[in-house]
């Protein structure tokens, strides 16, 4: 099989601090939807190559439940990328189909996100029921100027994932806000900053 990540670039990613639950990985079925059974299976084959648990990689209801190094998020990230040629609004795409089609996500944002006001309130717990690492909150949200500002500090894993983070985010303010909504990221840490900051917009 032609080498997607080297030993080198999988050592150093699989280095990154903390853990993450397994929902937060990238949706098996958006890759589906794109690339059909064939795109899926190339996708799940590279990751059991480089070591992840196969009944894992092949069943995303018993994934969904563990814990996993966070490098595995930026090693999938990366593994999509190289894979699939996306680019950044791919990525951003795949971050909002995410939202819509993980019951357990639904779920939650039922019982939280009811209001912009509860959603800027819960969003620190949300965070750390699937991240060990970050910290992430509201900082601004205006309804009448429509706009909302959150960041997220002590989080380092990939450029892609600030890609799919921002799909996330417009998807979840966008359950709530039921209109379009666009999401900059007006500060980063792979760019010299100390955090990360996103500027939502609808």
């Amino acid at each position: 099989m032609e080498e997607v990540i080297s030993k080198k670039e999988f050592d150093e990613l699989i280095k990154i601090k903390g853990e993450v639950m397994g929902i937060a990985f990238v949706g098996d079925r958006f890759i589906l939807k794109e690339e059909g059974e064939e795109g899926l299976k190339k996708l799940r084959d590279t990751l059991i190559g480089l070591g992840f648990p196969p009944e894992d990689a092949k069943d995303e209801r018993v994934r969904m439940r563990k814990s996993y190094p966070m490098g595995w998020i930026a090693i999938s990230l990366l593994a999509i990328k190289r894979l699939f040629d996306y680019d950044d609004k791919k990525f951003q795409e795949m971050g909002k189909f995410q939202v819509k089609f993980f019951p357990l996500v639904t779920r939650f944002f039922m019982r939280y996100f009811v209001s912009l006001e509860r959603a800027a309130e819960e969003a620190p717990k949300i965070w750390r029921r699937y991240y060990t690492v970050g910290d992430f909150r509201v900082l601004e949200s205006d309804k009448e100027k429509r706009y909302r500002i959150s960041r997220l500090e002590n989080f380092r894993l990939h450029p892609l994932s600030c890609q799919h983070l921002k799909g996330y985010l417009s998807g979840m303010v966008q359950m709530i806000v039921r209109s379009e909504v666009t999401c900059e990221e007006t500060k980063c840490v792979h760019q010299g900053d100390e955090y990360h900051e996103f500027l939502l917009k609808w």
